[in-house]
């Protein structure tokens, strides 16, 4: 990363970057996901705009660890609406709110971020998992989250739990290997797009397509399989390669959205990537920062 680096944000700004990014995230059509182009998996929109205003305020809480922001945004999220609907978004941003505080380079703060959990940090972090009760998490024979941490004896430091989630989750994979997805797919997808002339919604489509594929969709993967995830991604490289978003092909990519939510498939995990780049863009573009 290039640019002059600054101070630390406050947390009213990150709060506003923080919606910011998951409405511009409802706004870009993204096959298979929810979005403000068509509903889908029994969710409306009007469930993640809220989500999103009542998860700000514990996501962006001023000096908190990073188990508190996901536990606080996931508590608010469940009383507002009742169902799981960013718990993914909450465990990608939350790292990224709480490096956003610090002084110096966003990169060499989230990296602090990521080598300083405590046992706090797992604790909260299971219990959110908990709460959301995501589908298709299954069981572990270490760090399950179906437990409580204490109950397997000393509380595992939380980086651990992910590297031990990491092979069969890329959101925990994150926490492991530094949020490499984002540095390496999101942020160069958004670059090129806007290199293209691309404006919003289309640059938004654009990060999620990338994340589809790139990378089979953990979301795919933890309800049909690591086959079908993989299918998903090979089938839409396929599909839409050679597709010219500035030409806003919107019937196209809304025939794809039909036909992956006729098949009960959501890739869930690229579109909580896709709110996680936004975000960091954001960020970055605050703090005077170039990615």
């Amino acid at each position: 990363m290039t640019g002059s680096a600054q101070g630390g944000l406050p947390a009213a700004t990150v709060a506003d970057l923080y919606r910011a990014a998951c409405l511009a995230e409802l706004d870009a059509l993204k096959p298979g996901n929810v979005h403000s182009y068509a509903p889908g998996h029994r969710m409306v929109t009007a469930d993640f705009v809220t989500s999103a205003d009542v998860s700000a305020p514990p996501l962006a809480e001023a000096g908190a660890r990073v188990g508190r922001r996901v536990r606080g945004g996931v508590e608010a999220t469940i009383a507002a609406v009742g169902q799981n609907t960013n718990l993914g978004i909450l465990l990608l941003c939350a790292p990224l709110a709480r490096a956003a505080e610090a002084p110096g380079r966003l990169s060499e703060a989230l990296s602090a971020v990521l080598a300083t959990f405590d046992a706090s940090d797992s604790r909260d972090v299971f219990a959110a998992i908990r709460r959301a009760n995501p589908g298709g998490l299954g069981r572990a024979e270490r760090h399950d989250v179906s437990r409580d941490p204490a109950d397997d004896g000393p509380v595992p430091p939380l980086r651990a739990a992910m590297e031990e989630a990491a092979p069969r989750d890329r959101i925990a994979r994150a926490y492991a290997d530094g949020f490499r997805d984002l540095f390496a797919i999101g942020l160069p997808a958004l670059a090129d797009a806007r290199a293209r002339g691309l404006v919003p919604p289309w640059t938004t489509t654009a990060v999620h397509l990338a994340y589809l594929t790139a990378v089979p969709d953990s979301h795919i993967a933890r309800k049909h399989g690591p086959e079908r995830a993989e299918a998903v991604r090979a089938q839409a490289r396929a599909r839409l390669a050679g597709l010219d978003l500035a030409a806003a092909p919107v019937e196209a990519l809304l025939a794809y959205d039909r036909a992956l939510k006729e098949a009960g498939l959501n890739p869930g995990t690229s579109a909580d990537f896709t709110v996680a780049t936004l975000f960091l863009d954001a960020l970055l573009s605050a703090r005077g920062e170039t990615s």
